[in-house]
């Protein structure tokens, strides 16, 4: 059984050259080589920035890059055509292909249309702050730039559930559609985290759930992908969610789904997953977030709790790990970005250890030259670990405030698998750590070449590990290392 390791394949500040999708398929034969094998893309449809949107500003989700549409064909990555290379290309190397799915909101609209709303608190959507009244809201999608192909569907204000625009008055407000309500069960931050952005999807109305699910269908008939990533889950029914992902397998019953509930307490992931009835992994938001604490507490995080409360402890079968993405880096709102020095420390977390699905920033492996920033260092490295050596039983060593470490025996089915990793956020340091007895005699070295002493394993499977400070190091067998050196 190979790992599965995903890779976010963009970042927010991509150049609007159109040429993210040609990039795609360049470099999917490196992506396969050193052991990436599912691929999440950005959104692909037409966003109401047209040549500049990074896609969550949805506009037509049948408009892969196709109709001029928002002042464009092309969407920022590139045409439909270009699109379906890409894909083409990802899964001739091995590659699972994940499209972005976002299903909470729509923006850019044709026309507005004249609604009765009553307007609700910002910090408490449940709290009404005026009586009925009406607005002029953007809600007339008539996509006449595709002129009915592949659907005939328009939408209009009874599809919607509320939007955040007055165009009549020229300001902004939250404000709900008369008849209708916020979805029941979203995330309560905000009293009710139902509206986002945009004009909110009605998912409770008939013609939007049926046409969502038609879309999908369509989608998948398209662009034959192997999962989904769903945008902004704790904002969207949680009832609905679990019914699209089920109408969607009932085409595919073997979709990936991943899902972004943007939440540091574990205990919403965990209501959200007993809810949907664990149809979905989820991103482990509250791991991000101790990553942060430990490399921004100049050494007193306690490291022995690194995975304390997360949904990786908790339930590693649905938990996708990660160290940042495209809305914690620099600029966006979500800001969070992990320090450069800790990076190399969090990818060995968690693309080495045996719980959850890692993945892997597009911004940390290529860098992002908007701000400056360089890939982490030898970032593909351990990704080719993950894939040669990261195998067998796990051992963990999270018993220091400082020093902590964990070990995988290897299996009969990958040769010389097997590997210990010793990290900190102190000073430099060593640890006795299990291997296992078949590596009794057997020669260990650091992989990262941190370190240049060469561990021996005694008989009953032990050895004593070192690292160098503020850093971490990867033991695997003498052979590993070799080849490592020589494929990456």
């Amino acid at each position: 059984m190979t790992n599965k390791t995903m890779m976010q394949f963009f970042e927010w500040y991509l150049p609007e050259n159109q040429l993210h999708w040609k990039r795609t398929a360049a470099q999917a034969e490196e992506l396969g080589r050193i052991g990436i094998n599912m691929v999440w893309l950005p959104p692909a449809y037409k966003g109401a920035a047209g040549a500049a949107s990074v896609g969550y500003d949805v506009y037509d989700m049948y408009d892969l890059g196709e109709f001029d549409q928002k002042g464009t064909a092309a969407t920022k990555y590139g045409t439909k055509g270009e699109y379906l290379t890409a894909v083409e290309a990802l899964k001739r190397n091995g590659i699972s292909v994940l499209c972005d799915v976002v299903l909470n909101h729509r923006m850019g609209a044709d026309g507005a249309e004249q609604v009765m709303v009553i307007e609700g608190a910002r910090e408490n959507r449940n709290q009404n702050i005026s009586g009925q009244h009406p607005i002029t809201a953007w809600t007339r999608f008539d996509f006449p730039g595709r002129a009915g192909t592949y659907s005939g569907f328009r939408w209009n204000a009874s599809h919607f559930s509320g939007t955040d625009w007055d165009e009549a008055a020229k300001r902004n407000g939250i404000f709900r559609f008369e008849g209708k309500t916020w979805n029941r069960e979203t995330d309560s931050e905000n009293g009710n985290y139902d509206y986002l952005m945009g004009a909110d999807l009605d998912t409770d109305h008939p013609e939007v759930i049926q046409e969502t699910r038609d879309w999908g269908i369509w989608y998948q008939n398209e662009i034959h992908m192997d999962g989904f990533r769903m945008d902004a889950v704790k904002h969207i029914s949680f009832d609905f969610c679990r019914d699209w992902i089920a109408a969607m397998r009932a085409h595919k019953k073997d979709l990936f789904v991943v899902g972004e509930y943007w939440s540091n307490k574990t205990e919403k992931l965990t209501h959200y997953l007993d809810v949907t009835g664990r149809c979905l992994s989820l991103f482990d938001v509250p791991l991000h977030f101790q990553f942060l604490k430990a490399a921004t507490s100049d050494g007193h995080f306690d490291l022995a709790r690194l995975f304390e409360n997360t949904l990786t402890a908790i339930d590693p079968e649905h938990s996708v790990t990660f160290v940042d993405n495209h809305d914690t880096q620099p600029g966006q709102a979500l800001c969070s970005f992990i320090p450069a020095w800790f990076k190399p420390i969090a990818y060995a977390v968690i693309l080495l250890r045996d719980a959850g699905v890692p993945c892997v920033f597009y911004g940390d492996y290529f860098g992002i030259p908007h701000d400056g920033i360089a890939p982490v260092p030898q970032l593909a490295r351990l990704i080719k670990i993950r894939e040669c050596y990261a195998y067998g039983p796990e051992h963990l060593f999270f018993d220091d405030n400082a020093l902590v470490g964990f070990t995988r025996e290897g299996d009969e089915d990958h040769p010389d698998s097997g590997l210990a990793v010793l990290l900190t956020d102190g000073v430099g340091g060593h640890k006795r750590m299990y291997v296992g007895e078949h590596f009794a005699g057997r020669r260990m070295v650091d992989a990262l070449e941190h370190v240049s002493d060469v561990v021996e394993i005694g008989a009953d499977g032990w050895g004593t590990f070192m690292v160098r400070g503020g850093s971490v190091s990867v033991w695997t067998t003498e052979p590993a290392r070799e080849f490592l050196y020589l494929n990456t």
